[in-house]
């Protein structure tokens, strides 16, 4: 065949089928070529069934047209839109320039697509069933849609530039050799990335991806047999918001946003581990009601991400870990049972400025949700969660997570030092409750006053003593440094000199402890 002879003015080119010559004059007209059968179950690209010569182009006749095609009829703009077309060979536009719209609908692709380095206007792939998509650096002006796809070997889109929205709905992925089911490093979308009812069996990889609005991955299933992650998305850049949400089924308006209460909804679930480590997220990472199916080994790692709000509304994972160290959020929005339990969440270095609890989360759970993501000693968490509890007016709760801060650790002290811990949280509980000292005292004056009032006390020195009072006495034991004028002038002996210098001592305790707390509450202020 001459490729060159008779384009330009339009001719149909000699060797051409039935079904390429047809396709050909649609190209000309702008129009829809529609080779279906009206069998929807003989249509399905993904079934069985074959289709024969009169459904079939070959692929190098598709790029004769997209890279240099006939010229449109008058009055109409030349685009190539297929409907239940099986196209023979590998469809190669690779490096190329595609001015036509180009749109394809049920259609079977033999081999795979090859679009490196190509440049598009406007590129929509639905419901077709393909090989493989092998589209590195691929850029568009517009959209690439591609919902309801199947591609049996993956997606290659790394550092590829889509000028509005890329669209994986519903499409299908599975892996390629080197176990990726969509591979799309350095990824740029400038507007939103739709994923929603997503399904991969491999890793999808979006390292450094940019994402101009929002990326959805509502509805999802994400899995991965074969190595540690379903979703490595480390640096990855949302100028909005980042969804791990559910998404409605049955209705296709409601595609993109949030489903209504009482809509039947589909999780997002993931089996494997998610990396998205160093990401940013203009307004929010939403993970409600999502499901995370984890090994011991593997992990929901949030490290260093900087987002306004966090939202932990899903599914306790019940193994793995789940790893916040060095993320930083204004808002956390959770519930009690959504974390991990201990030994499996990481908080070093976490800060957030609010706490935004979803449902019951009392304090009691509050302080074991810290607990359970410092397996050794760290004052870090304790001191955040209660400089956020004063912030929002509680005092009371803040003070008893420094009272729970001391507690823990008490438990890491040597022997001595952890009596003189108990000590402190019997008498006045580190500070944090000084009404206790007042307590303590008015209980030891009482009881040192009965006493005494007993003891036998002759003067040490006769005509130089006052007079015996001992409520007095008791208390003049009892406080340190002040002296009150009983305490020197008395002879007491036997038990009666052990209960006073208990007294004294006891009071030294109190006065000790009082001032330790005195000392913490300043240093907080």
């Amino acid at each position: 065949m001459n490729e060159g002879a008779g384009i330009r003015a339009g001719d149909l080119p000699d060797d051409l089928t039935a079904a390429e010559a047809g396709m050909w004059q649609a190209f000309r007209n702008g129009s829809v070529y529609d080779l279906s059968s009206g069998d929807a179950q003989v249509d399905d690209p993904h079934g069985g069934h074959p289709w024969g010569p009169e459904r079939t182009v070959r692929a190098r006749i598709v790029c004769w047209l997209l890279l240099d095609g006939p010229p449109a009829l008058a009055g109409r703009v030349s685009a190539l839109k297929l409907v239940g077309v099986h196209i023979s060979g590998s469809l190669d536009l690779a490096g190329g320039t595609v001015a036509p719209y180009l749109e394809m609908r049920g259609c079977r692709f033999e081999r795979e697509i090859l679009l490196p380095e190509a440049r598009f206007s406007t590129v929509r792939l639905v419901d077709c069933d393909v090989p493989r998509l092998e589209a590195a650096r691929v850029h568009t002006e517009g959209d690439l849609h591609l919902p309801r796809c199947r591609f049996h070997r993956g997606i290659r889109l790394t550092d590829a530039q889509i000028g509005t929205d890329l669209m994986l709905n519903q499409a299908i992925v599975h892996r390629d050799r080197s176990g990726r089911s969509i591979a799309a490093d350095g990824l740029a979308v400038g507007q939103d990335l739709q994923a929603e009812m997503l399904e991969t069996d491999g890793e999808l990889s979006l390292r450094g991806a940019t994402v101009g609005v929002s990326l959805s991955l509502r509805g999802a299933r994400l899995a991965n047999r074969y190595t540690r992650l379903a979703l490595n998305a480390p640096q990855l850049t949302v100028e909005r918001t980042l969804y791990l949400t559910p998404a409605g089924l049955g209705n296709p308006l409601m595609s993109g946003t949030t489903p209504a209460q009482g809509t039947r909804v589909q999780r997002f679930e993931c089996r494997g581990g998610v990396r998205l480590d160093d990401g940013r997220f203009g307004d929010a990472v939403d993970f409600g009601q999502a499901r995370f199916v984890l090994t011991d080994e593997q992990e929901v790692s949030l490290r260093r991400v900087q987002t306004p709000e966090l939202r932990f509304l899903g599914d306790r994972p019940e193994r793995g870990r789940v790893v916040l160290s060095g993320a930083r959020f204004v808002n956390l929005m959770d519930r009690a049972d959504s974390w991990p339990g201990p030994g499996r969440l990481h908080m070093g270095g976490f800060t957030y400025e609010n706490l935004v609890p979803r449902g019951p989360f009392t304090l009691t759970e509050r302080l074991d949700w810290v607990a359970a993501a410092t397996a050794e000693y760290n004052p870090e968490p304790y001191e955040l969660l209660a400089a956020v509890l004063r912030a929002g007016g509680e005092d009371e709760d803040a003070r008893e997570v420094l009272l729970a801060k001391q507690r823990r650790r008490r438990e890491s002290l040597p022997l001595a030092a952890k009596m003189w811990g108990y000590a402190q949280d019997w008498t006045v509980a580190y500070g944090y409750r000084p009404g206790r000292a007042a307590v303590w005292m008015a209980v030891l004056w009482a009881a040192g006053s009965f006493a005494f009032a007993q003891a036998d006390h002759p003067p040490l020195k006769r005509g130089e003593h006052p007079e015996w009072d001992p409520a007095l006495f008791a208390l003049d034991l009892l406080l340190p440094v002040i002296e009150l004028g009983q305490v020197g002038f008395w002879q007491l002996s036997g038990g009666w000199q052990w209960l006073a210098a208990a007294m004294i001592l006891l009071g030294w305790v109190l006065a000790t402890t009082v001032a330790a707390g005195a000392t913490r509450l300043l240093h907080r202020n």
